[in-house]
Order: structure tokens, then C-alpha cells, then sequence
């Protein structure tokens, strides 16, 4: 996340109409469009991972920001902090979800048909192809179901029901390597530790930093030049 990003979202929140009186649920429209910016700058803040005690904190500068009340620590001072809380909250995430991710690649190498390269990538053929082997410069058409060590979905070819072109050599290097052994008309499972997928910096809000994810990659075209 950027700092710009953040202070995008409370600017926003600042132009809005008064803040409606606490409900259980928003009840109309205006409540919840008004909730609906809360999650929108919720998303912003999740790679701090604040406790509830945190986010208190954090409303009460929102809100004595927002009703221009009397700040109660100096911005100027302060704000250069964030930055460093963010960045060590990504790091203390990324070393939490690098060694769960460690344990699940190590239990999904040594399952039936596995195969671990030398990067550590743990590919497994679910139906073997018959046609060619792409190279990192082709483009190629694919269907794929990406998820979380946990199995939560957070991108997938298949539930949008079109396929992906792309060229091989500009996504992540998982795939780089990995659709590099399967053939025209094959399918496999791709378990891609975090440095070959999207590192310590993560895809928020859903992918954390360090995580370990699961592709499973069909192969249906090397796309003609």
C-alpha cells in the first residue's frame, strides 16, 4: 500500500455527508454506501494487520480528522512513521505465511506423481498433454484456477469462463518455469513458493506477503506468432 493511497481514502471519507449515528446494519441506501467506503479504506489497511485495540486507535484519528477536531499527535511527526509500521507488519506477515508455506510445499512433494524443481516449484501432472512445449518468449492460452495454501480462490480462468492469453516470459516466474512443462492439451498443479510468485510484498488484499499459492494450469494453445 501507498501512503497516497491511504490519504485518498480519507480524503474521501472527509467530502462525504455527516457521519450517520452508529447502527447495527447499515438500513438504507446512504448507510450502506457510507459502510461500503469503510471496507474500501479496510482494504487499504490490511497490511498493517491491526489488532481491535489498533483499529480503535486508528478510528479516532479518522474521525478527529474528518469533524476537524484537535489532533492529538503531530502528522508532521508522526506520519513518516507509517511507512515503517507498514513495513514491518508486511515482514512479521511474510515470515509467518514463508514457513506455513514451507511445511505445505514439503507435504505436497511428497505426494503421489510430485515433482520438485530445482527452484522449488512442486509441479503434478493431472492429464498429460500431447502436443508441444512452450518456451518463456511464447504466448499462450490458458485455463487456470488459482488459490491460497488454504484454498480460498482469488483468481480463476475458469469461473470467469473465458481463458487467458498472455506471453510466458511476462508473468510470474512460477508460471514462467512451470507452463514450460506441461504440453498442448495437458493439465497440472503448480505450487509456487512465495520468492516465484508475488514475495514479500504480496497481491493485497488477498494474497499476504509471503504466500505460497496453487495453480492448476491447462494448456490449450501455444497462440502462432
Amino acid at each position: 500500500m501507498r501512503i497516497r493511497t491511504l490519504c485518498f481514502a480519507i480524503g474521501l471519507l472527509s467530502l462525504s455527508t455527516p457521519l450517520l449515528a452508529a447502527t447495527p446494519d447499515p438500513a438504507n441506501d446512504d448507510q450502506k454506501t457510507l459502510y461500503a467506503l469503510g471496507l474500501a479504506i479496510s482494504q487499504s489497511l490490511g497490511t498493517f494487520s491491526l489488532s481491535e485495540a489498533e483499529l480503535d486507535m486508528v478510528k479516532n484519528g479518522l474521525t478527529d480528522g474528518v469533524l476537524k477536531r484537535p489532533a492529538k499527535a503531530d502528522l508532521q511527526t508522526f506520519g513518516p512513521k507509517i511507512q515503517q509500521l507498514q513495513q514491518s507488519r508486511v515482514a512479521l506477515v511474510a515470515e509467518g505465511e514463508k514457513k506455513a508455506g514451507a511445511a505445505f510445499l514439503t507435504k505436497a512433494a511428497s505426494e503421489k506423481g510430485a515433482t520438485k524443481t530445482e527452484s522449488g516449484i512442486v509441479i503434478t501432472t493431472i492429464k498429460p498433454g500431447t502436443g508441444a512445449v512452450p518456451k518463456a518468449t511464447d504466448t499462450v492460452k490458458v485455463h487456470y484456477h488459482g488459490t491460497l495454501a488454504d484454498g480460498t480462490v482469488f483468481d480463476s480462468s475458469i469461473k470467469r469462463g473465458e481463458p487467458a492469453t498472455f506471453p510466458l516470459n511476462k508473468v510470474i516466474k512460477c508460471w514462467t518455469e512451470g507452463v514450460q512443462q506441461i504440453k498442448v492439451g495437458g493439465k497440472s498443479r503448480l505450487v509456487c513458493p512465495s520468492n516465484l510468485a508475488y514475495g514479500d510484498g504480496g497481491s493485497p488484499p488477498i494474497i499476504k506477503p509471503g504466500s505460497t499459492l496453487v495453480f492448476e494450469v491447462e494448456l490449450l494453445e501455444i497462440v502462432p506468432n
